[in-house]
């Protein structure tokens, strides 16, 4: 697949599968993109982060994870093409919808895979659907992200895009999306492309998704996760500090950690470096899953 803009030069996503529409009954309708591994092989749930889709923030990983796996992903709501509602953006109506998209695909159980916002995601979609989850895979990700001293980054930009909305009229919303959350990429051809994907996303839903994410704690619970889990740490990550991170993996009995050595956006610009590492992190939650149905839906 070679995604290109007028004038530009074409950008190569190799291994990045077609998308397609998908309705989840009583929800709403939202894009999927499927890569089939080998018969019988876990399924991975690819769950994405906040104001990415389900390209841009896994263009680098298909081809590799499915060698061993079978893998499908989602956009979220008001994310590239996911489901547009007037609802309020909750992380539980995601992880609800990521259990449909499973039951609609007649898929029985899966590995939940989630980068930054899609852990969160990945941790209520194991606790409201618990028998569909069978491991979990936590990129950058933490229990909670608000600090006791106040909001940090991800908060941070939270407070400055409700700011924005707020004070400009709606019929400039398209100039407000444009600088904060497309001009944030570059214009080689990756970020071309980047910035492409980010225009799909519905403004006023990724404020609330912002200010829903800095808002989430599992620590109430994250300790009654059970089953295999592994953290892929990034270590120079500045949106969720690595303290953050390793205090998600102690908390969760077994978990694993993987660092790889990037920022917050590492998934999109070192997509090669996080692929392997992400790889490795699935082969070992794999390597431990207690499986009774081999054919796994």
């Amino acid at each position: 697949m070679s995604p290109s803009l007028p004038g530009s030069t074409p950008f190569l996503t190799p291994g990045l599968p077609e998308g397609r529409a998908l309705d989840l009954p009583g929800r709403g309708t939202t894009w999927i993109r499927e890569a089939l591994g080998p018969v019988g092989a876990p399924t991975l749930l690819l769950l994405h982060g906040w104001t990415a889709n389900s390209a841009l923030n896994w263009f680098g990983t298909y081809e590799s994870l499915q060698r061993e796996f079978n893998v499908v992903a989602m956009d979220h709501r008001g994310h590239g093409q996911g489901i547009r509602s007037r609802r309020k953006f909750r992380l539980e109506d995601c992880a609800d919808d990521a259990a449909a998209v499973l039951e609609v695909l007649n898929i029985s159980q899966a590995i939940a895979v989630g980068y930054s916002m899609g852990g969160p995601i990945a941790q209520l979609l194991w606790r409201r659907h618990p028998k569909m989850i069978e491991g979990l895979v936590l990129c950058a990700t933490a229990a909670r992200f608000r600090d006791r001293r106040g909001e940090r980054a991800l908060s941070g930009v939270v407070t400055g895009l409700s700011f924005a909305t707020r004070v400009a009229p709606s019929s400039v919303n398209r100039r407000v999306s444009e600088r904060v959350l497309v001009s944030k990429y570059d214009t080689t051809p990756l970020g071309n492309w980047a910035r492409e994907q980010a225009r799909q996303n519905d403004l006023r839903i990724m404020l609330e998704a912002g200010h829903d994410v800095a808002s989430y704690d599992a620590r109430a619970w994250i300790e009654t996760v059970n089953v295999p889990t592994a953290v892929v740490l990034t270590t120079r990550d500045e949106t969720v500090p690595p303290h953050r991170q390793h205090q998600l993996a102690k908390a969760i009995d077994g978990a694993t950690v993987f660092e790889v050595s990037g920022r917050h956006d590492m998934c999109a610009t070192r997509p090669e470096r996080f692929a392997d590492v992400l790889f490795t992190a699935c082969q070992d939650v794999a390597s431990r899953l207690s499986r009774t149905d081999p054919s796994n839906g």
